[in-house]
């Protein structure tokens, strides 16, 4: 008699590959959606005796599942402008975390920020990443200082780029301003006055901020700048202790360096044959409020400020698993890790093998709907085959037992 155990074993097979086939259709649009494939495995066989030859002869039983494999290749990234979104170029999962509930892991970058300021996914799961401080401790959530403010900080160094003329007559002047800023946050305008000196090879200056601006004593205002006969600076290759006290708006005093020199003792300060030019930088501003957030590759967050200051908040924590097949997809984009998969590896992004993020863009998912339809049309004709088989049983099932009427 016809076993119809093993076409009915083919049907759930070919049942359970098409559910796949319509899940990874149904996912095309699902943000950093990965594909999936089902795999079948022969079921075991009965032996029936051997051959002459002692060669066993086996019927075979029918067919099982042997395994739904996922796609992890990544989907294409595409730009949309959102400041919360954001996409792995390369391998990785994001760590997601829910109140109280174990740490998953998405690949989906759709954030948003809570009325709490804290980025979270779609479905509220905190993002989590690390201090301001730096890459490490213990993960935390994200949180983003909306509707913060920066306060405001006062002006403590000035580096002025500065070509004096050689060639100027004595008592020639150049004016070098700059904005600079107290403790309030209000602006002032310094004044840096270079004179050429009688003495080859010297300058006279005097450093000034509107007489308005402060009723106390001005120190360290006044002296003299030297050159060699190439033009270098000799001396100094800083001001310390320029200041100016009782600031008319009540701020703390002003007490400036004014820096000739870079970062690597290199002079800023020069005295060559032709037109002086002069640029310069500073180190305070004024107070300003939140605008936006910024993420870069590396995954550190950095709140914009309406002052144009920017202000590291976090970083982003990226993570992975030894075998990602082992994944367990639990749905809303979100996997969590099983025995099999081995525990989350913690990392930051551009490290470790781990991809870089990609700002305001999303991934794609990687269903490839043209394989999908030949997919479907292989399960659809297996599915028939199978139903034809056991058609084809019933109608010798039927003829048996005619046999004894």
């Amino acid at each position: 008699m016809p076993s119809f155990s093993i076409p009915l074993s083919g049907l759930n097979a070919d049942s359970t590959a098409l559910n796949t086939i319509a899940n990874n259709l149904s996912n095309m649009n699902t943000t950093a959606f990965k594909s999936q494939t089902t795999t079948f495995a022969d079921l075991f066989y009965q032996q029936l005796g051997a051959s002459g030859s002692g060669n066993p002869l086996l019927a075979g039983l029918g067919v099982r599942v042997n395994s739904t494999e996922t796609n992890f290749t990544r989907g294409s990234i595409n730009t949309d402008g959102n400041s919360a979104h954001m996409a792995i170029n390369g391998d990785g999962f994001f760590v997601v975390q829910a109140n109280g509930q174990p740490q998953n892991l998405t690949r989906a970058g759709n954030f948003q920020v809570d009325q709490s300021g804290f980025l979270v996914t779609q479905d509220g799961e905190k993002v989590l990443g690390f201090t301001a401080a730096g890459a490490s401790g213990s993960l935390t959530g994200l949180q983003i200082p909306v509707g913060g403010t920066n306060a405001p900080q006062a002006t403590g160094n000035v580096s002025l780029t500065t070509s004096l003329d050689a060639s100027a007559a004595a008592g020639k002047s150049v004016v070098a301003p700059v904005t600079i800023y107290d403790s309030l946050g209000q602006s002032h305008q310094l004044s840096i006055t270079f004179t050429k000196s009688a003495t080859p090879n010297q300058w006279t200056y005097s450093v000034a901020i509107p007489a308005g601006d402060f009723t106390g004593a001005a120190t360290g205002t006044t002296g003299t700048v030297t050159f060699d006969s190439a033009g270098n600076l000799t001396s100094p290759s800083s001001l310390a202790g320029i200041g100016f006290a009782g600031l008319a708006d009540g701020a703390a005093a002003l007490n400036l360096t004014l820096n000739f020199a870079d970062a690597s003792g290199n002079p800023t300060l020069t005295q060559t044959v032709g037109t002086s030019a002069t640029s310069s930088s500073q180190d305070g501003h004024p107070s300003g409020t939140y605008e936006g957030f910024t993420v870069d590759p590396s995954g550190v967050l950095s709140a914009v400020y309406s002052n144009g200051n920017v202000a590291k908040v976090g970083q982003v924590a990226l993570a992975h698993v030894n075998n990602e097949q082992a994944l367990a997809r639990i749905g809303g984009n979100d996997y969590q890790v099983t025995a099999a998969s081995g525990q989350i590896q913690v990392g930051v992004a551009g490290s470790g093998g781990l991809g870089t993020l990609a700002d305001q863009s999303l991934e794609a998912s990687n269903v490839d709907i043209s394989a999908e339809f030949s997919n479907l049309i292989v399960a659809q004709r297996a599915f028939e085959a199978n139903s034809k088989s056991i058609t084809t049983f019933d109608t010798v099932s039927q003829d048996t037992i005619n046999m004894i009427r």
